[in-house]
């Protein structure tokens, strides 16, 4: 299901702050796709920066080839291209380069959905929690509740490139995030210490303080240098030049660790519940999104950062709590996942200064961790949506699934898609919102899961142990599939 809102007013500050300048010829209405979700709306005497459409368009000059391919006659767009039309287009030098254009090559990669598995790529003996690629796809990182980090190398095979036995953990490893160097990974459990670790060092085998260094970062000390009480870290992520960790933690609040200082240098009293999920908007690091189980997503700027700790905007629209963002990278849009069932995607531009959500929304009570959600629930709505759109479909249930945009280099971020409590992965158009997968390779919830960033392929996590993989069809090489029921797509353990 997908749903447009677009009656809600924007803060007109959120949009200053982080307009793009648009080549007024790229959103011209006469790009249009008649397939696109509408839902847009004008306002009088200006030009509408936040038309439900730029995103659409935005999408598809990323995905689509020249116009001059994708028509079979006058005014009859032919979609998908053939790949022998690309290769005449490229002959016949269409992009005034003589080559492929990026949106040549997602519109021909993002064709090929990683459908077809499961392979089995490792089984532990407890919950998987995390999944997690590195940037430029070489290394896999799946963390365990059973105090296991096993790091694979991808281009060898999927061997174990490091064992790691997690120190001091608390229930389960929360997040992972590994440095853009690939150099050093933290993982974070319920506990204000974050641990740092060298993978590039040692054996194979890494205990804590044994074979090697697991330095503790201490989250809690003040500026006083007295800690404060304890709390556990939901959401832990490296800044793009290494340099700092962005945390969401069970004190409702964010914190911004200094690495090469070895100190906390920022704490946000940022939300009324649980800081479950927070990422950086970009590579500036200038803006972090955060979402809480108070229901509401809020933008931080750091440049103008206050000593009241005011967020420079909020955004409303779940019914329930946030489970985890995923920024698209531009400083403008991210996604979310909540409790309500839903992801929606936002536009910062739409966010609040001041947005009064603190009426009760809901006449039922209820626990995501152990209850279905309410059949008459599902139907409801915020009064104030802010978001763009809502996808619906999968299942939030018992644990903090999360969604992400699909991959830049090879589907353009065509696609969103999500874990599920159903045992499954679902993938939708960004743009449609209709499901475009559903990839059944678990026995239970698939907490999460990640793209490749550049090949089609998909690797899931589960609590039933298995780190699984899917890939395009015939894309594997000498793969070990998991055994399946002859009637179901389950595997069988």
């Amino acid at each position: 299901m997908y749903e447009i809102d677009s009656d809600t007013e924007f803060d007109e500050m959120g949009y200053t702050m982080s307009k793009l300048e648009i080549d007024s010829e790229l959103c011209d209405g006469s790009m249009k796709n008649g397939n696109e979700a509408s839902g847009s709306r004008k306002q009088k005497g200006k030009f509408n920066y936040l038309d439900g459409d730029e995103f659409a368009q935005l999408t598809k000059m990323r995905t689509e080839p020249n116009e001059r391919l994708c028509k079979i006659g006058p005014g009859k767009p032919d979609l998908p291209v053939s790949m022998v039309k690309l290769l005449a287009g490229r002959e016949c030098n269409f992009t005034g380069r003589g080559k492929f254009s990026s949106a040549d090559c997602c519109h021909v990669l993002s064709r090929y959905l990683p459908v077809s598995g499961p392979y089995r790529i490792d089984k532990m003996d407890s919950r998987a929690y995390v999944s997690q690629f590195s940037a430029d796809g070489s290394l896999f990182v799946a963390g365990f509740q059973g105090s296991h980090i096993r790091i694979y190398d991808v281009e060898n095979g999927w061997k174990v490139h490091k064992d790691i036995h997690a120190r001091s953990l608390r229930w389960t490893i929360t997040d992972t995030s590994l440095s853009p160097d690939q150099q050093y990974l933290v993982y974070a459990s319920m506990s204000p210490i974050v641990h740092i670790v060298n993978i590039r060092s040692g054996g194979k085998q890494s205990r804590a303080n044994v074979t090697d260094i697991h330095e503790g970062l201490d989250f809690s000390a003040n500026d006083d240098g007295e800690e404060e009480d304890s709390f556990g870290i939901f959401s832990v992520k490296f800044s793009t030049d290494g340099r700092e960790l962005v945390a969401g933690s069970s004190d409702d609040s964010i914190y911004v660790y200094d690495l090469e200082r070895k100190k906390l240098s920022l704490k946000i009293e940022a939300h009324t519940s649980d800081v479950n999920t927070v990422c950086f908007a970009d590579e500036s690091g200038h803006l972090i999104y955060s979402g809480s189980d108070d229901n509401l997503c809020k933008v931080w700027d750091r440049r103008c950062f206050k000593a009241e700790g005011k967020a420079a905007g909020i955004l409303v629209g779940h019914l329930e709590g946030i489970t985890f963002l995923d920024s698209r990278g531009d400083g403008r849009y991210f996604i979310s996942n909540g409790k309500d069932q839903t992801i929606k995607r936002w536009d910062i531009r739409k966010m609040s200064s001041n947005v009064d959500c603190h009426g009760r929304l809901k006449n039922y009570e209820w626990d995501y961790r152990w209850m279905e959600y309410p059949a008459r629930a599902r139907k409801s709505r915020h009064p104030y949506d802010q978001s763009l759109s809502t996808y619906k479909g999968h299942s939030v249930l018992r644990t903090l699934i999360r969604c992400y945009f699909s991959p830049v280099h090879s589907t353009g971020q065509k696609y969103i898609y999500t874990g599920s409590n159903d045992s499954s992965v679902y993938i939708y158009d960004v743009v449609s919102g209709s499901q475009v997968a559903k990839l059944q390779n678990h026995a239970t919830t698939v907490r999460d899961c990640n793209w490749h960033p550049y090949y089609p392929m998909l690797v899931s996590s589960s609590w039933d142990g298995v780190i699984a993989r899917s890939e395009f069809p015939g894309n594997a090489v000498n793969p070990t599939p998991i055994p399946r029921k002859r009637s179901q797509l389950l595997p069988i353990y």
